[in-house]
């Protein structure tokens, strides 16, 4: 992989290793069934956020954040970008 991966990672890092690991699968399966997996976990995240385990939470939320990358990968958009308004003008 392109990347060495600590502890944490960045936005950018998240999206280049969902990039290495599924880009091309995800680029085959397409946008439509991508934002369906999202929702999907998006849903898995609502449940265990209200009746899961902190373990389930931590899961779901890797999993939404994959799926997200994924998007914005397919997309060809940058998730450090998109949160640059919450950086310099959060919305009210």
């Amino acid at each position: 992989m392109g990347v060495a991966y600590g502890v944490a990672m960045t936005l950018d890092e998240v999206q280049t290793l969902m990039e290495e690991l599924y880009g091309e699968a995800d680029r085959a399966r397409g946008m439509p069934a991508t934002v369906a997996w999202l929702c999907e976990e998006l849903g898995e995240l609502a449940q265990a956020a209200r009746k899961g385990t902190k373990e389930q939470q931590l899961h779901e939320l890797g999993d939404v954040l994959a799926w997200l990358a994924s998007l914005a990968n397919q997309l060809d958009l940058n998730l450090d970008e998109a949160m640059a308004r919450y950086r310099e003008n959060p919305p009210v």
